[in-house]
């Protein structure tokens, strides 16, 4: 059994004994915390959060544990049921909400469920926010409601349909040039809450033939949901018969988006953000961001437009601060996260997928076509051992002192920017490893030059 606590939240296994298992006495206790926190920090003072859940088999258990407990510490509870992240992240801001939790383990396998939390503007708590929650938990310093201070339940079912207007209401979505394209489109939803709101949005957009997968919101994920190609040999089976113009592929909770190619070539998730950027940038100038680990075709496409890209630390909160920080129009992740203000400073795979189809219906271009039109990189994922003698710091301080003459950014770990590629190194939160990410021209080269690194770190670490 796992139990992680971090300051994004609580995620584990279910099950297990108190500490050790995502079970209900820790969810109690984590939910109370957070409780405390909004109680005395939330400018909002109408009392209410929000509560919404994936489609994860152990989704009711959690629910009535976090809603009994947040109306035991004296707040009211908007739950909208089965719901995306980003459509809870819109909920909080329309009930003028003091905060929000969001019942998902997003990519993790269904043994897994996690609690995210959310501020007033619907928005993940920064690490000071997060630590803060972490050390109220801990310490057990909250105090539960008399009887009569107790909350209430309100049910409330309409969101989907709500964030769905909000994305047709988006000036660059074009529902009409989307309509007149004919398209089929295949989804998978990995028998979550996608399969509930996708559908819906396609129907909305002008989209006539669906072709759906594993779109019952039951929980029994049918493959690994984490949205990578080795896990999308389905939907890849059904583009690869021509059965389909595109393939869409979102995760349990829908913030991340894949697209898969008309032949069942992989679009590549570091591509969705680029390819709605283009459209983005193509419309209304601004800046973008994205994080440290992702491509560098966002930075290519984003100076081809004569603007500036910006990158942040990973997580999606540090985006979000330096989309604000830097007035940009577009930014996200590179795993399929398209965080669009437009709409709401979230990643969101509905305001993705309606902003790729205007752009493809526009551009006139098979799928295939259109990832041709993008600078061509590849990214290695590669990580380093850890053993208890080494000191972390100490050894990318050293790393960063050896290729002082590149760019070198440290606001994350260090990432050298070198002419045809670059590598990034950062510790993990959860495992003893450092993470070696690196990007070039192909995949051969990415690994050479993570490969020119490590061996560097090795000679250091000999020493």
């Amino acid at each position: 059994m796992s139990l992680i606590k971090s300051i994004s939240g609580i995620r584990g296994t279910i099950g297990g004994k108190v500490g050790e298992g995502l079970n209900p006495l820790d969810i109690v206790k984590f939910t109370a915390a957070y409780a405390t926190f909004i109680r005395k920090n939330s400018p909002v003072k109408t009392n209410k959060i929000v509560v919404g859940r994936d489609a994860r088999i152990s989704g009711e258990m959690v629910k009535h544990t976090v809603i009994g407990t947040l109306m035991g510490m004296g707040f009211d509870v908007v739950n909208i049921g089965l719901a995306t992240t980003p459509t809870t992240e819109i909920a909080v801001t329309q009930e003028h909400a003091c905060g929000g939790i969001i019942l998902t383990a997003s990519h993790n396998p269904k043994q897994w469920n996690a609690l995210k939390l959310l501020n007033e503007k619907g928005e993940f708590l920064n690490a000071a926010e997060g630590q803060e929650v972490l050390r109220i938990a801990e310490a057990e310093s909250f105090e539960f409601a008399e009887f009569d201070a107790l909350g209430h339940l309100y049910e409330n079912n309409t969101y989907a349909q709500k964030h769905i207007e909000s994305v047709l209401a988006l000036d660059l979505v074009d529902v009409e040039a989307i309509r007149a394209a004919h398209f089929t489109v295949a989804v998978d939803c990995v028998n979550s809450v996608g399969g509930i709101v996708i559908p819906d949005l396609l129907k909305a957009l002008g989209v006539e033939n669906i072709i759906k997968l594993n779109c019952t919101p039951d929980g029994n994920f049918p493959h690994n949901p984490e949205p990578l190609p080795e896990n999308l040999t389905q939907i890849a089976g059904v583009m690869k018969e021509g059965r389909a113009d595109v393939g869409f592929v979102v995760d349990p909770d829908v913030d991340r988006l894949a697209i898969v190619c008309e032949n069942g070539d992989m679009f590549v998730e570091e591509y969705t953000l680029v390819a709605v950027a283009d459209y983005v940038l193509k419309h209304t100038p601004g800046n973008t961001v994205s994080n440290l680990s992702s491509s560098r075709a966002l930075r290519d496409v984003t100076r081809s437009y004569g603007q500036q890209y910006h990158a942040a630390a990973v997580g999606e909160v540090n985006v979000v601060t330096m989309m604000k920080q830097t007035h940009a129009v577009i930014g996200g992740e590179g795993n399929g996260g398209v965080i669009y203000p437009a709409s709401h400073y979230g990643r969101d795979a509905l305001v993705g997928i309606a902003l790729f189809l205007s752009h493809l219906a526009k551009e006139k271009k098979t799928v295939s076509q259109l990832k041709a039109t993008y600078p061509a990189y590849s990214i290695a994922k590669q990580k380093i051992q850890l053993t208890p003698d080494i000191d972390v710091d100490a050894l990318l301080a050293a790393v960063k002192e050896k290729y002082a003459q590149y760019d070198i950014i440290d606001i994350d770990g260090v990432k050298i920017d070198f002419p045809d590629s670059w590598v990034h190194l950062r510790k993990s939160n959860t495992e003893p490893i450092i993470r070696v990410y690196s990007e070039a021209r192909t995949p051969e080269l990415a690994e050479e030059a993570a490969a020119g690194v490590m061996a560097v770190i090795a000679e250091m670490t000999k020493k």
